[in-house]
């Protein structure tokens, strides 16, 4: 090979490298700028947040309701342990969560789950479908069944981007359950509750503050307690009705 070759050679190497980075921007242009469209149907406050490299990501699986910190987990594990062959295993991983986050925020944008499908194959397209159709964020889609691990759930508070559907429903796992009547200590055997009708037999019990109910005296000596339905001592029997001809 000649030096006309050699000279040829390193021209055609350059142009291509040059194609590729110009590739490459464009491609950085065109998402960073559909998911800023995304982030504002999601409600996330400040459009630099989707020009910024990694940590668009982290925004992206943050509404995806998976832990951002997932992302610095998967490009560290890529670079540092590349050098023993299985950097590789983290990229997997982080294409695998990058998907879920992707079929999450897809079900908050009113689409099916067959949608994640054409993220796997062409996330650009996906996201510029998805950044300019009719759709709009619905934060009332159930918690994601990871939502309650504390490796994959999103429990991280950031200014600016809106809190993601908790793993448990605010009033549920609380005593008492927010209803009135439940929570509340039982009432002594024989003794109704405070502000409810006594039954046949028992005193009528007036409303105590604090739920407390208050001792029944116990019946003098010498004396038998009444039953239901005999009168009370010193009073005089009513007459008997007449017989019904």
């Amino acid at each position: 090979m000649n030096s006309y070759d050699d000279g040829a050679f390193a021209a055609a190497l350059l142009a291509m490298t040059g194609l590729m980075i110009l590739f490459a921007i464009v491609i950085y242009v065109l998402t960073s700028f559909f998911m800023m469209k995304i982030f504002q149907k999601a409600g996330v406050q400040g459009a630099w947040r989707a020009w910024v490299p990694v940590y668009n990501m982290m925004v992206f699986f943050k509404l995806g309701d998976l832990s951002p910190w997932l992302v610095l987990y998967g490009f560290g594990g890529a670079i540092l342990l590349s050098w023993i062959g299985i950097g590789y295993l983290f990229s997997l991983a982080l294409a695998v969560f990058s998907a879920i986050a992707a079929y999450r925020i897809g079900l908050k944008l009113q689409k099916e789950a067959w949608w994640v499908v054409l993220y796997v194959l062409l996330s650009i397209v996906w996201l510029g479908i998805l950044a300019f159709d009719r759709s709009r964020w619905n934060q009332a889609v159930p918690p994601a069944p990871w939502a309650g691990n504390a490796f994959l759930g999103d429990n991280t508070q950031w200014d600016g981007v809106p809190t993601q559907t908790a793993a448990v429903a605010p009033g549920y796992g609380q005593a008492g359950y927010g209803q009135p009547g439940y929570g509340q200590p039982p009432a002594p055997q024989g003794h109704p509750q405070p502000g409810y009708p006594a039954q046949p037999g028992q005193a009528p019990t007036p409303p105590v503050q604090g739920g407390a109910v208050p001792p029944v005296p116990p019946p003098a000596p010498g004396t038998t307690p009444p039953r239901g339905d005999e009168p009370p001592a010193g009073t005089t029997p009513p007459p008997p009705a007449p017989p019904q001809p």
